[in-house]
């Protein structure tokens, strides 16, 4: 469960090279509290457990089912994994047209998976060419059929309870949404590098990283999308962190990779956060385990563009 505690606050190669030219064209929205350096989170900061491993791949995006099995996307081969628990082989059950670019995984309201895809080096145009592209994989049968295009990208995506996905570019500034019934809305948020991309518990918010640009985390009303909340504005050493795939702990608290500095955060309160672990440069993304067995719930897990995956004991939510 994921519940807000805050009220209303006022190709690993690809990515190297662009980050480069992103920072050096930082913009600013609207700054609340600025934070520092984070100091361990209490009573975490235990080494991460190496769990799986995919040679070879960037890992791009996580999800896991009710059953604990965990997916995961890789940017290089454009395929789509499956381990059926901590220490099992990753299984390739798909791969997405193109064979490249492989991006951000959701659940959908059918039961389906959602795999993002299209992210290759038109990401960079994305505001423009808009190659982001959302495929559904039934993951009973391995058949993985088209459903949208037309988005700026989709580094992070989630879906609410009514079935309505939101997909997000770091290398630009439009968040799309798309209906259930395949419409998309390219342009429904502008946010400069919005990345990873969580739903509160209540639909009331998106969570989003924001990775490149004024780097941090904001959340983005979803009745009021062009009045987003900035709720971590970084500085410091911690400016060029590299903030990636977030999620939400069982108190609404967000939970991001540091990906330059190879650290996982947790954000406390607004301008607030602290270390759950480190020594994990190239994390991509993070998510929560569920069901009693696998990859269950309660337990943090980090992917990377290592091809690594890590349990952070510091972080589990029980």
């Amino acid at each position: 469960m994921r519940i807000s505690q805050w009220g209303r606050v006022t190709g690993r190669g690809l990515r190297a090279v662009a980050a480069g030219a992103l920072l050096a064209g930082v913009v600013s929205v609207a700054a609340p509290q600025t934070a520092s350096a984070a100091p361990v989170c209490p009573g975490a900061g235990q080494p991460p457990v190496l769990v799986g491993r995919v040679p070879g791949a960037a890992l791009e995006g996580v999800a896991v089912d009710g059953g604990g099995r965990l997916y995961t996307t890789d940017l290089i081969s454009g395929r789509v994994f499956r381990l059926d628990a901590p220490g099992a082989p990753a299984v390739p059950v798909a791969t997405v047209p193109g064979g490249s670019g492989a991006g951000a995984l959701a659940w959908a309201s059918d039961g389906s998976l959602l795999v993002g895809y299209g992210a290759d080096a038109r990401v960079l145009l994305g505001d423009i060419l808009r190659p982001g592209a959302i495929a559904k994989l039934n993951t009973a049968t391995g058949a993985l059929t088209p459903f949208v295009s037309g988005l700026s990208a989709a580094n992070g995506l989630d879906v609410d309870a009514a079935g309505t996905a939101y997909a997000t570019n770091d290398f630009g500034t439009q968040i799309g949404r798309v209906f259930p019934d395949g419409r998309v809305e390219p342009n429904w948020a502008t946010l400069p590098s919005a990345n990873g991309a969580v739903l509160g518990v209540d639909d009331r918010y998106l969570y989003v990283s924001r990775t490149f640009v004024n780097p941090g985390v904001s959340r983005i009303p979803i009745a009021n999308p062009g009045a987003s909340e900035s709720i971590l504005d970084l500085s410091g050493p911690d400016t060029f962190a590299a903030p990636d795939g977030l999620t939400l702990d069982s108190r609404g608290r967000p939970v991001v990779p540091a990906n330059v500095r190879g650290e996982i955060w947790r954000v406390d309160a607004p301008g607030q956060y602290c270390v759950l672990a480190s020594g994990l440069p190239s994390s991509s993304m993070v998510v929560y385990g569920q069901g009693s067995g696998g990859f269950s719930a309660g337990r943090l897990f980090r992917i990377g563009f290592d091809g690594a995956i890590y349990e952070i004991p510091g972080g589990f939510d029980g």
